[in-house]
């Protein structure tokens, strides 16, 4: 059976969490590298809102948000018990006022903001996570769940606008949870560097070495 086709840009935090969760799960795929500013037309043909990830099954189903790609995996297997250590409002307030700072932080000049309110405004949110982590090695426990998975790419993207910045910060719960996954093998794997897929290329096997 044919593996299910993942189209991906590396550094988008959505298809990051996305390729975690098919790792962990070891659900294996064809990874299709997107360049942005040249779309495939494969991938629009499947699904026209043109953001990635989309993840084709081998009967045709489309999957094109991340989550959904994420609980899809983990339905599959679970090794980890990632979706008991689940939280959907913390995820939803994540991909909610947390990513709408995050990118008037990071890209003032696209959205004519003010980027250091954002910044402040970030940071109450990763106040509250370094406030859970504090109790907790996890979001949702002693072990990385989806919960993690879904928000880390986030909070790297955050701390990485201003590197020296956020090591100052006094969020050392958070600094410690976000580099043991950084430095994990999951997200090492998971971020594999790819040439941007075209037509005619051969297939690349994305899967875990587990």
């Amino acid at each position: 059976m044919a593996d299910p086709i993942l189209y991906s840009f590396r550094r988008c935090p959505y298809a990051m969490r996305a390729r975690l969760a098919l790792l962990v799960s070891g659900t294996a795929c064809e990874l299709r590298e997107v360049k942005l500013s040249a779309k495939p037309a494969e991938m629009l043909e499947t699904s026209p809102k043109g953001t990635v990830p989309v993840m084709v099954l081998p009967g045709g189903t489309v999957i094109d948000q991340s989550l959904d790609i994420m609980r899809w995996a983990l339905s599959r297997h679970d090794p980890e018990d990632w979706l008991t250590r689940d939280d959907t409002a913390l995820i939803a307030a994540n991909d909610g006022g947390f990513k709408h700072d995050l990118d008037r932080y990071k890209y003032p000049h696209r959205h004519d903001s003010d980027a250091l309110a954002h910044r402040e405004s970030g940071m109450a949110f990763l106040r509250q996570l370094d406030a859970r982590l504090a109790g907790s090695r996890h979001l949702c426990g002693p072990a990385r769940g989806i919960a993690d998975a879904a928000i880390m790419p986030f909070v790297r993207q955050f701390a990485a606008v201003e590197p020296e910045w956020f090591e100052a910060q006094p969020l050392k719960h958070l600094q410690a949870w976000l580099a043991d996954h950084l430095h994990s093998p999951l997200f090492t794997a998971a971020m594999l560097r790819l040439s941007p897929w075209q037509t005619g290329d051969d297939p690349i096997r994305f899967a875990s070495a587990g």
